[in-house]
C-alpha cells in the first residue's frame, strides 16, 4: 500500500506542497502520495489519523503551527524552544514535530543581511512569526512584534508605528497572509514613506511573487524578498526528515 503524506491547515486553497512532493516521489520512484487535508479544527487531527493509518508525515500550516503541539508525542528541541511545528513525522503511531521554517528562513535571509539590519519589525504573531523571531534573535537582531491585537509588553499595534520606528528598523518581515492570492493588493498598514534604500522587506508570502507590501518597499528603494526560496528550503528539510527516517 502506498505511503501517504499531506498538509493540514485551514483554509488550504492553493498550496505548493502537493505538486512539490508528488514530483519528488515520482522522481525517486517512491510509492507514495501527498494530499491536502483541510481541518476546520485541530481537534479533527485524531480522526484524520484514524481514517488514514498509512500516513507517514504531515506538514502544518496556518493556523495550526502552535495549536498542534498538544497532539504530538515528541517535539524536536529547537521546535520546542520556538513553540511551533510545521513538519510532523509519523512512525509506529508516534507523532514527532519539527520546525523546518527555521532552516528555510535563516538560509534564505543570511545572504541579504547588512550591518544596518540590526533591528527588525516582525509583522504578525502566528506560528511562522515564532520561527522568524527565533532566527533573528539568534543572529543578534533586536525584534519588535507588530500585531492587529497588541499585548502590552509583547507586541505593538500598527497604529503605534511612526516614521521613526520605520527608519530605525531597517529589516521588516511580514509573517501574515496579507497580500496572498486571491487577496492581492492588501498590505500591512505601515508608514511606507519612511522606507529607504537601506531597508530590506521580506515577505513570507510567495503568491503573488511580489505582494503589495514588497511593491511598496521597491517604490521607496528598499531591497525586497518573497517567501518562495524559504518555502523550497523548508520543504527540502522536511523531505530529508521523512526520508532519513
Amino acid at each position: 500500500m502506498a505511503q501517504r503524506y499531506g498538509i493540514i491547515g485551514y483554509p488550504l486553497g492553493h498550496t505548493f506542497s502537493p505538486g512539490y512532493f508528488n514530483r519528488k516521489f515520482a522522481d525517486f520512484g517512491i510509492d507514495a502520495l501527498y494530499e491536502t487535508f483541510p481541518l476546520a479544527s485541530i481537534a479533527e487531527l485524531g480522526a484524520l489519523l484514524q481514517r488514514h493509518p498509512q500516513l507517514c508525515g504531515l506538514n502544518v500550516t496556518i493556523p495550526y503551527k502552535s495549536a498542534v503541539l498538544p497532539y504530538l508525542d515528541d517535539i524536536a528541541p529547537e521546535a520546542a524552544r520556538v513553540g511551533a511545528v510545521n513538519c510532523i513525522s509519523i512512525r509506529n503511531g508516534r507523532l514527532t514535530g519539527y520546525n523546518t521554517d527555521i532552516i528555510g528562513f535563516r538560509d534564505s535571509l543570511l545572504p541579504l543581511l547588512h550591518p544596518s539590519h540590526n533591528r527588525a519589525l516582525v509583522l504578525g504573531t502566528g506560528g511562522s512569526s515564532l520561527a522568524v523571531i527565533h532566527v533573528l534573535e539568534g543572529l543578534g537582531i533586536a525584534c519588535t512584534r507588530v500585531s492587529r491585537h497588541p499585548v502590552l509588553g509583547e507586541s505593538v499595534g500598527y497604529g503605534e508605528l511612526t516614521d521613526y520606528d520605520i527608519s530605525r528598523n531597517k529589516l521588516i518581515v511580514n509573517t501574515t497572509p496579507l497580500g496572498m492570492a486571491p487577496h492581492v493588493g492588501t498590505l500591512p498598514p505601515l508608514p511606507y514613506d519612511a522606507l529607504g534604500s537601506l531597508h530590506l522587506l521580506y515577505d513570507l508570502v510567495y503568491n503573488p511573487a511580489e505582494t503589495a507590501f514588497l511593491q511598496a518597499g521597491r517604490r521607496h528603494g528598499a531591497a525586497v524578498k518573497n517567501g518562495l526560496e524559504m518555502l523550497h528550503l523548508q520543504a527540502e528539510a522536511g523531505w530529508k526528515i521523512w526520508m532519513d527516517e
